[in-house]
């Protein structure tokens, strides 16, 4: 019996899940960067941090937003 093959949509959902899900984590872990006992860091650094995650989040929005259907993409697996 041959294997049911993937849709576009479960690919995309099993996808997304799952880097979503490793994406909060590393984010999660970044926060314990946040130590000031065991780090050293200034306003600066952090705000050059920030800036990048929120760049590159800006940049993979405007992916979704500019989909060839036309049609903004929202992140929901339901």
């Amino acid at each position: 019996m041959a294997a049911k093959k993937e849709t576009k949509r479960e690919k995309f959902v099993r996808m997304a899940e799952a880097r979503t899900i490793k994406i909060i984590s590393m984010v999660r872990l970044l926060g314990n960067c946040s130590n000031r006992l065991a780090y050293e860091y200034s306003d600066k650094d952090v705000n050059k941090i920030f800036s990048a995650i929120e760049g590159a989040v800006s940049d993979a929005k405007k992916r979704f937003k500019s989909a060839p259907n036309g049609t903004a993409q929202v992140f929901s697996l339901s």
